[in-house]
């Protein structure tokens, strides 16, 4: 088995990308008052703040900061996971279990960077507010409801236009052209 390194560093910030195993699946938006209730659950078992979140049908962008010397986002991770696939069933969802009983909902790991510095910061902050543009799901990024968008326009930091229209990404916030 592959051996990942996590970069745990002690009240860091960190971009992550977290994905379901269907990729087909709306199951996040479908559900997304589990959704919310599961970050809020284990932010009370484990504090932590959102510093930026978009949730997409099939996976969900979110830059997170840690308390001072705590550095386990693996932890928070986990718990999440569990808290919104125990909601999702309670609800009636059906959920697919592999063969030592264990429920198939999400895939098995996440992606993280180290945010470095304010620069990074914004690029990924950028880039979850852009991404619902990015995947077609609206023409302009606050017409998504499941982002932070509304709070960085209420606060002031960006305006309610940010983004444009949506017809080109001319930002540069998605994927890099090959």
């Amino acid at each position: 088995m592959v051996q990942y390194r996590r970069n745990l560093i002690p009240g860091g910030t960190f971009f992550f990308t977290v994905t379901l195993a269907d990729r087909r699946s709306s199951a996040l938006v479908d559900h997304v008052g589990v959704l919310r209730t599961a970050f809020r659950n284990a932010r009370n078992l484990k504090p932590f703040v959102i510093d930026a979140i978009v949730i997409l049908p099939d996976h969900l962008h979110a830059i997170l900061t840690l308390p001072d010397g705590d550095a386990d986002f693996p932890g928070r991770w986990k718990s999440i996971k569990a808290w919104f696939t125990r909601g999702i069933i309670a609800a009636g969802a059906s959920v697919l279990r592999d063969h030592r009983g264990e429920y198939l909902l999400w895939q098995p790991r996440f992606w993280e960077h180290t945010i470095h510095d304010e620069h990074d910061f914004e690029r990924c902050a950028n880039y979850i507010h852009f991404n619902p543009v990015k995947h077609g799901l609206v023409s302009s990024p606050i017409a998504w409801p499941y982002t932070s968008l509304d709070r960085y326009v209420r606060a002031g930091i960006l305006p309610r236009d940010w983004g444009g229209d949506g017809r080109n990404d001319a930002f540069g916030f998605g994927e890099r052209a090959e």
